[in-house]
Parts: structure tokens; C-alpha cells; sequence
């Protein structure tokens, strides 16, 4: 039982870092997908957008933004959906902190590896009237 606990939270974290394709987006909701026009489905499920598809044919091929934001475009309301990525850099840096031996606790100093994760902006698409009117993504 004692193991049980850690065995799920490692399971827990490993599936929550599982990147969302569009084919486990479709096999989630296969009824969104049948609902799409046929010109989309073929985009869909390339991970692709074009000018005219919904919300959800969007959400489909690239998946739950990092943020939605609303405005207003020729005096209709449009809104613009950001995607986010991260990029590890590696770096050796100085580092000290306190550490467990045997029954002490002592400092120390040392230099390691360390791995930060930078974010950038990966996507933007932009909706008039519910559907796409412009898209951009990083090459």
C-alpha cells in the first residue's frame, strides 16, 4: 500500500506531460470531428488550420490555447487565441543550500547542471465571427 501512493503520482505526472496530438484530440470527441465540414477533416487531422474553420476545428488541430483574448476588428468582435511553447536551455551554475547527512543537517557549495525551460510565443489565430480570418506560426 506504502507504494501504491508514489507509483500514481509518477503515473499522474508522466501522463499529464503526454503532448495532445490531433488524432487523441479526435479520438476524444469523435462526434466534434464528424461534425466538421469535409474540406476540414483532412487539415484536422494534419495539424493544420485554414481561413474559415470554427472553434473547434481549431481546437482539433492545435489544441486548448495558452490565452484567448477579445477585441474588436472593423467594428465587429473578433478574438485571437496565443500558443506557447518552451524551449530547454542547459546551464552549469553555482548553487548552495542545505543537505541531509546522516542525521545533520549541513551547507554546501557546489557548481551543476541545470535545465530552465524559456517560454515563447509559438502561434497566434485570429476569429472573426467565429471562424478563423488569420492565422501566424513560428517556423
Amino acid at each position: 500500500m506504502k507504494f501504491l501512493l508514489p507509483l500514481l503520482a509518477v503515473c499522474l505526472a508522466t501522463a499529464s506531460c503526454a503532448p495532445s496530438t490531433p488524432q487523441a484530440r479526435i479520438a476524444r470527441d469523435p462526434a466534434l470531428f464528424e461534425a466538421q465540414p469535409a474540406k476540414h477533416r483532412p487539415l484536422i487531422e494534419r495539424g493544420e488550420i485554414a481561413r474559415g474553420m470554427s472553434k473547434d476545428a481549431v481546437f482539433l488541430a492545435w489544441g486548448n490555447p495558452a490565452g484567448r483574448f477579445e477585441g474588436s476588428r472593423d467594428g465587429r468582435i473578433s478574438e485571437r487565441w496565443d500558443y506557447t511553447g518552451s524551449q530547454a536551455v542547459h546551464t552549469t551554475s553555482a548553487f548552495g543550500g542545505f543537505g541531509r547527512s546522516s542525521r545533520t543537517w549541513n551547507r554546501y557549495y557546489g557548481f551543476a547542471p541545470e535545465v530552465v525551460f524559456i517560454p515563447y510565443h509559438r502561434a497566434s489565430v485570429w476569429f472573426l465571427g467565429g471562424n478563423v480570418d488569420a492565422w501566424e506560426r513560428l517556423r
